[in-house]
């Protein structure tokens, strides 16, 4: 029988209840046994992966510290696999430009360069349509055999500008032209994927489509199968 999951979602600030529907949506077909809200450490010990949602990514760092669970998280997001979405993706990089004065905590995991609020103000928030190849194992496709479009969903996104590991692979970049700095000119870079990390820059919980979802679940259930299998030929 395949093991289940417990999936944790931080639930200091942001969208983190959309991501609970999402999940909990996904329960009877992913193997999810449970979707626990991660507001302390022992709630964060409960679970074997966890998003981090978009929201103000400041505010969730400064919560996390006054709440005693940033060195946990950073722990964790090292260990077990993580998905950072919008805000999310800020805190698990290495390194964030365009930050607000005097910079931010970051969970230090995620070995890319972000830009904070790369696309602008909340009035230049922006969806796009777009068929990922890297959704294919977890869509239905078309006649055709090309993947249904997605759509992305842009509010104050930040955005990847430097992939700093040659082990992160790429996922989606946007067209030329979106986006209002660096690399745009070649198409921005919204998701990326890295050992047990996921990145995107976008808020996927914000539609109807759990495909991102079911993505990260299935990205972490391998994982934990890797592990297991790894144990049992050690022991």
């Amino acid at each position: 029988m395949a093991k289940t999951l417990t999936i944790g979602v931080l639930a200091l600030q942001g969208a983190f209840i959309e991501h609970i529907h999402a999940l909990n949506t996904l329960r009877s077909s992913e193997h999810i046994s449970d979707v626990v809200e991660v507001r302390t450490k022992q709630e964060l010990d409960l679970v074997d992966a966890l998003i981090i949602p978009g929201g103000e990514s400041t505010s969730i760092a400064l919560i996390a510290e006054r709440c005693g669970i940033l060195e946990d998280l950073r722990e964790f997001a090292r260990t077990k696999p993580t998905w950072g979405t919008c805000a999310g993706l800020i805190l698990l990089a290495k390194t964030a430009i365009h930050t607000k004065k005097g910079g931010q905590q970051l969970l230090n995991a995620l070995p890319v360069t972000v830009s904070r609020n790369q696309f602008g103000r909340q009035v230049d928030s922006f969806s796009i349509k777009l068929s990922s190849q890297c959704l294919g194992h977890v869509s239905e496709k078309s006649v055709t055999g090309v993947v249904e479009p997605f759509e992305y969903v842009f509010i104050r996104a930040p955005a990847i500008v430097s992939v700093d590991d040659s082990e992160v692979e790429p996922l989606v970049k946007l067209p030329p032209g979106h986006g209002q700095t660096e690399a745009s000119e070649d198409g921005l870079l919204v998701a990326v994927k890295y050992r047990k990390m996921l990145g995107t820059s976008f808020h996927p919980e914000l539609t109807n489509d759990t495909r991102w979802h079911r993505y990260f679940v299935r990205m972490a259930l391998a994982q934990e199968d890797s592990a297991a299998t790894t144990a049992s030929l050690t022991a």
